[in-house]
């Protein structure tokens, strides 16, 4: 697919076919945490099934209990998973000549971090199922590395995809052209991001978001929380998004997001992801977590809301998600409507 083709990769606001979810299986990875994080993609797909059809895939021994927690309203699925980051394991879908594809970005751990023998093959499965053609990736990255405009804008980390743990012996040209072939844009805007200090090398879905064109939000830390690695993250984004032009020439709009206070919340370990930027956009609702600062969460929902004029702020307490270092953006993966028709 080149960059010419007709539409490429759609924003999240976009009207949804579906969203697809994952039922976390790996007790390896989650321990003594893996009710709670499966109790939490129960709560979250149920509250998604209210505005649009929710997909979840669990492993075929799986299937029955996940059906159960779930309810009538979440269609489950046979299908191998390890895990339940479905914004990373499976394809993000582009429309191009033909219509609908799916862009299979060839898992491998958030670069052999972890071993995900099933989640490697979630994209291929996934797409098979759906009857939607496969496009295999010439570069490895996940799909909360990737944040879209749909107007030919993509904000991305280097941390995460020019790191040799994906993308060996590739500089950040290359990649930007396999990124700009695969997605239909024109332009990236680069942000810094920081290696090594989660399991993604920090993603985009965590630091910086459209809401529309030309208008991005931030992830901010909070007033009480010390000066750290992730800190300076947000302020290196800050200084390059106040500074950057879209692909139509726009300069951006930044809104900043504060996260709660770290004294106001109760973390479960060092994982844990305590930042409202994880929100997730559906047909008629922004769903986005709570995590007991009263403040903060009373804050944020109002920004979201007032910058997603006409959907409906739905939050929840996801905290097995966040001990396990994502948000309700990472649990999710939006297939859009298509395809569309050229006017």
């Amino acid at each position: 697919m080149s960059s010419t083709s007709r539409h490429g990769m759609p924003a999240e606001w976009e009207p949804h076919e579906r969203t697809i979810m994952a039922w976390p299986a790996d007790r390896r990875i989650w321990g003594g945490l893996i009710a709670e994080a499966q109790l939490d993609v129960a709560t979250v797909a149920k509250a998604i099934a209210r505005f649009e059809p929710v997909l979840l895939m669990a492993r075929p021994e799986h299937r029955a209990r996940a059906q159960a927690q779930c309810g009538p309203s979440v269609q489950v699925v046979p299908v191998p998973v390890d895990d339940l980051w479905a914004r990373d394991t499976g394809p993000v879908f582009v429309h191009g000549p033909d219509g609908l594809a799916g862009v299979d970005l060839n898992f491998n751990g958030w670069g052999g971090k972890q071993e995900h023998a099933d989640d490697a093959r979630v994209a291929e499965n996934l797409l098979d199922r759906l009857d939607v053609p496969r496009i295999s990736a010439p570069i490895t990255t996940e799909g909360g590395a990737l944040e879209v405009d749909s107007e030919g804008t993509l904000l991305a980390t280097e941390s995460s995809l020019v790191n040799d743990n994906r993308n060996a012996g590739r500089d950040r040209g290359e990649i930007e052209l396999a990124l700009r072939d695969l997605l239909g844009v024109r332009k990236v805007i680069w942000l810094k991001g920081v290696a090594g200090q989660d399991v993604t090398d920090c993603h985009v879905d965590t630091l910086a978001r459209f809401v529309e064109p030309g208008v991005v939000v931030l992830n901010r830390p909070s007033a009480d929380a010390p000066a750290d690695a992730w800190s300076a993250v947000s302020d290196q984004a800050l200084a390059v998004l106040r500074t950057a032009t879209d692909a139509q020439g726009r300069a951006l709009r930044v809104v900043e997001l504060p996260e709660p206070n770290p004294n106001e919340i109760i973390e479960h370990d060092d994982e844990f992801l305590a930042s409202y930027l994880n929100f997730y956009v559906l047909n008629g609702a922004v769903i986005v977590p709570r995590f007991g600062d009263r403040d903060a969460d009373d804050r944020a929902a109002d920004l979201l809301r007032e910058l997603h004029p006409g959907r409906e702020v739905v939050q929840l307490t996801i905290n097995g998600i966040a001990s396990g270092g994502g948000g309700i953006h990472c649990a999710t993966q939006q297939q859009p409507r298509g395809p569309r028709q050229d006017p």
